[in-house]
């Protein structure tokens, strides 16, 4: 596998993992008490949004599951063969 495509794979292992551990941690003004929602603000908005803290989590999982997927593809565990539910298609005799 070529260093280009390996980038371009844990990139999107990254931007998912972002999304997956961007919600854990964070609290609305309703769970703080003592916050006051200013005018214009949305009352659902987080108090403490931490993107350092995010991007952490977020290289840490993409990592792993990098990792894991790296395994796979070198030693094969699961292969697209594997993950033919439907059979084989039959085969058309084009009449040549």
């Amino acid at each position: 596998m070529r260093w280009t495509s390996m980038l371009a794979i844990y990139s999107l292992f990254w931007v998912l993992s972002a999304f997956l551990v961007m919600p854990f941690g964070l609290k609305t003004p309703d769970e703080v008490e003592g916050h006051v929602v200013e005018k214009g603000h949305a009352t659902s908005a987080p108090v403490n949004f931490q993107p350092k803290r995010i991007a952490l989590r977020a290289t840490i999982l993409a990592v792993v599951l990098f990792g894991l997927y790296y395994a796979n593809y070198v030693n094969e565990w699961i292969t697209p063969q594997d993950l033919n539910f439907f059979g084989t298609p039959p085969v058309k005799d084009l009449g040549y």
